[in-house]
């Protein structure tokens, strides 16, 4: 396989990748995290030589195990050894999308595994088994405990509480919205770290005030976008709506700071995939 093949090939499993990693890990964001570290690691075994005989399976083994190197980092749910078979039907396809990732982080990880790789993505109990290098039986296993437990956590009442968002991170993720709604660039350039850092996540990554001008001058020549404060799993961020389809969002954007210096920016722009079930919320109008 090229090198040109083997990177379009990562390309386009992207978006079923980050499915994964997401539901494993609890979070959109934090998914995308794994799966560029999953895309880093393929990168390096192919220049290794590693064998690829099934290259989705090899793949989404590498996004399970990095999955589970964030998991255990965070000293979260163990993996537990399962072997009792029940008989339990599947996750209705049509509940899937209605699932939150924290739903799904609530399953032991070995269950929580087998339930994406056969209900979301719809591998066979075998490819379960073989990504997460466990027996098929205990695969079987962990599916129907998991498929029960899940279908028990989904009829629960959600929790309508929203994570506390500091005001000093809502003020300044405020005024950030302000200035990009009224298209004063300058005045954000300005509030910029001399060592910022940019990443269009799914494109490309830029550090220095210099470096990333450009992508001010972008979107002062865009018209097609609206801006409003938001929240994405609990932190501060531009949600950015698409004129006519105001109901969601079509991405966000993240910032961070450092005082009242911006020290990155993470633009979701090329990567619409994430915000396919993350938690969101809109606190201004766009």
């Amino acid at each position: 396989m090229s090198t040109d093949e083997f990177e379009d090939r990562l390309m386009a499993l992207r978006p079923r990748l980050h499915r994964y990693c997401a539901r494993m890990t609890g979070s959109a964001v934090d998914g995308e995290d794994v799966l560029q570290d999953t895309l880093v690691k393929a990168l390096g075994a192919r220049a290794t030589a590693a064998r690829m005989d099934n290259f989705e399976g090899w793949l989404f083994r590498i996004a399970h195990n990095t999955s589970l190197d964030l998991l255990r980092r965070r000293s979260r749910n163990a993996v537990v050894p399962l072997d009792e078979d029940v008989d339990a039907p599947p996750v209705p396809e049509a509940d899937i999308p209605a699932i939150s990732f924290q739903t799904f982080l609530q399953l032991p990880e070995l269950q929580r595994c087998a339930v994406i790789l056969k209900d979301v993505l719809g591998h066979s109990i075998e490819e379960v088994a073989s990504i997460a290098e466990c027996t098929p039986a205990a695969a079987k296993s962990a599916l129907q405990r998991g498929r029960t437990r899940l279908r028990q956590l989904a009829q629960m009442p959600p929790d309508p509480r929203l994570p506390l968002m500091p005001e000093a991170s809502r003020q300044k993720m405020a005024a950030f919205v302000d200035l990009f709604r009224a298209g004063d660039f300058d005045a954000i350039r300005a509030m910029l770290a001399d060592d910022v850092k940019l990443e269009l996540v799914n494109r490309l990554k830029l550090e220095g005030r210099e470096k990333i001008a450009p992508y001010f001058t972008r979107y002062a020549e865009e018209t097609k976008w609206r801006f409003s404060l938001g929240a994405v799993e609990g932190r501060p961020a531009m949600l950015v709506f698409e004129s006519g389809a105001m109901e969601k969002p079509a991405y966000f954007v993240l910032v961070d700071w450092r005082e009242d210096r911006i020290t990155a920016i993470r633009d979701f722009l090329f990567a619409p995939y994430v915000l396919e079930a993350a938690d969101w919320v809109q606190i201004g109008r766009a």
